[in-house]
């Protein structure tokens, strides 16, 4: 049950607003009200936000706002967004360090001019570290924590806690407890290894990447990144196009001309109904017709019918 008084807190230096929109916070451009929307001012913030924040009040972090479908009622409770541009970067004891607030391609871009290797593939991900920490994001055969060394988490009680990669279940797009369960905790900072390497030479990779990223995903529209997971031995766009899906459209939301993974909202009038319906519509068909069940990627959160602020 929520609270229907309005919650008070003391002693943020954030930014807190209530029946805040969403849609100018996910990619996609879509999305309902949060009732409290709160962008901290640092790790040390979060926490004292966490620690105001009544057990009973359901709490939701997002980063970029690229892997999620947020629905048109918005979300209820509390949602925090961690992008941070000016979170910290550090190399020391032969580590890369960074806050979960750092954008994934400027870690990418920090640890090529410190001479590491094989970072170079988090310059394709348009997320934050925290959010690739949740979800081991990966691309062009690299994966986010194959290069973990630990990370620190906040505890819903306000608590850190410094937690290891065997503290983990790790798979394909998928970060769990070691014994099985949904992650409950927030992922606020990460300590990368990586090797050493060339500068110059990891700078021409992002480039590279970069540029194929550009020439093969439609950027200048608005989306969220690869919509379904890869099934083993095969891509999920190679089987949307198969099926003939390759520029559906369905309201606002559209399947992309140019990877058919990819959902568009191309004249930003799609609703985040339009979308999840496109997204199932595309599952049914691929399922019927390759027997293949296509996991979605993308995180659908909140309410599909709005029904107003209880904070």
């Amino acid at each position: 049950m929520m609270m229907h008084e309005p919650l008070a807190f003391v002693g943020l230096r954030g930014t807190l607003a209530r029946n805040a929109p969403l849609a100018r916070h996910t990619s996609w451009r879509v999305g309902g009200n949060a009732d409290l929307l709160y962008t901290p001012a640092d790790r040390d913030d979060l926490a004292v936000f966490v620690r105001s924040l009544p057990p009973h009040v359901p709490m939701t972090v997002v980063g970029l706002g690229s892997n999620v479908l947020v629905r048109d009622g918005g979300i209820r409770g509390a949602v925090v967004l961690l992008h941070n541009p000016g979170a910290a970067l550090a190399v020391a004891d032969g580590l890369v360090f960074a806050d979960a607030g750092v954008a994934s391609p400027k870690l990418a871009r920090f640890a090529a001019l410190r001479g590491c290797a094989n970072a170079e593939f988090l310059a394709s991900i348009p997320g934050t570290v925290g959010g690739a920490l949740a979800m081991n994001a990966g691309c062009y055969g690299g994966e986010t924590w194959t290069h973990v060394a630990r990370v620190q988490t906040l505890s819903r009680n306000g608590g850190f806690t410094i937690r290891t990669p065997a503290d983990y279940t790790i798979g394909y797009r998928t970060v769990r407890r070691h014994d099985g369960g949904a992650i409950d905790e927030i992922f606020t900072a990460a300590w990368f290894r990586f090797p050493i390497g060339d500068p110059t030479a990891a700078r021409a990779r992002i480039k590279a990447l970069l540029d194929k990223r550009i020439a093969t995903q439609p950027l200048a529209l608005p989306n969220a990144g690869s919509v379904f997971r890869n099934p083993a031995g095969d891509h999920a766009a190679r089987l949307i196009e198969a099926c003939g899906l390759k520029g559906l459209a369905v309201g606002g939301a559209q399947v992309s001309e140019m990877h058919a993974n990819f959902i568009v909202n191309a004249q930003r009038r799609a609703t985040a109904a339009d979308i999840e319906q496109l997204i199932g519509h595309v599952r049914d068909v691929v399922r019927t017709r390759t027997g293949i069940d296509l996991e979605p990627e993308v995180r659908v959160l909140g309410e599909a019918a709005h029904q107003g602020p209880t904070l």
